[in-house]
């Protein structure tokens, strides 16, 4: 069963405030819709047989962008997959206690608090945590990238040089052998990887 359109309207209302000086934009809730159809494309891939638990999937791809707001000076969003759904559930719960059921909420928060875990017991929470992981790959891990890094000051050799040191110590790699529970996540973060590889030559040449 989807989620209810003003529970929805309320979140998106939170997510639109993206960092602690009062900016407002539509970032976070674009990241929220972008992991809902990710997780609908693997479903729709036949990751899982069955999803029992929709509703509160879908809430929680709202949830976990609750801890992404950037905060200026210090960690920018940037925080481990287990820091993100720890600080997610207890927002999600602080945030939507007036306007959620009660049984939602925490159907929602045990598949955040399981998505980290090597081996979640819900497919739900491994559906999560693969949508989650592909934020790394492909040109929407760069741009984000860039993002954090722009507002810290950084530029593009930056960014490049970044690149270059996951690519060295084959980050993306582990990630893609250790970080997945589905083939059909495998597949798409391989596709990512292989659109990725021109567009970083051509910075490389770039910075020459």
């Amino acid at each position: 069963m989807p989620l209810e359109a003003k529970l929805i309207k309320h979140l998106q209302k939170e997510l639109e405030l993206v960092d602690d000086r009062g900016t407002t934009g539509p970032r976070l809730v674009g990241d929220a819709r972008r992991l809902l159809r990710r997780v609908e494309r693997l479903i729709g891939a036949g990751a899982v047989a069955a999803v029992m638990e929709r509703d509160a999937l879908e809430l929680s791809c709202y949830a976990v962008q609750l801890p992404m707001r950037l905060v200026t000076g210090s960690r920018l969003g940037v925080l481990s997959l287990k820091d993100r759904c720890e600080q997610a559930a207890e927002l999600m719960v602080m945030t939507l206690a007036e306007q959620a059921d009660e049984q939602l909420l925490d159907r929602s928060a045990r598949l955040i608090h399981e998505t980290p875990q090597r081996n979640p017991v819900l497919d739900e929470a491994k559906l999560l945590a693969d949508a989650l992981n592909l934020d790394d790959f492909g040109i929407s891990g760069l741009l984000r990238q860039a993002i954090r890094l722009g507002v810290l000051g950084q530029g593009v050799e930056q960014v490049v040089e970044a690149m270059e040191k996951r690519s060295q110590y084959g980050y993306l790699e582990a990630r893609l052998k250790e970080h997945f529970h589905f083939d059909a996540s495998r597949a798409i973060a391989r596709s990512r990887l292989a659109a990725i590889e021109p567009l970083f030559a051509g910075l490389r040449e770039e910075m020459d």
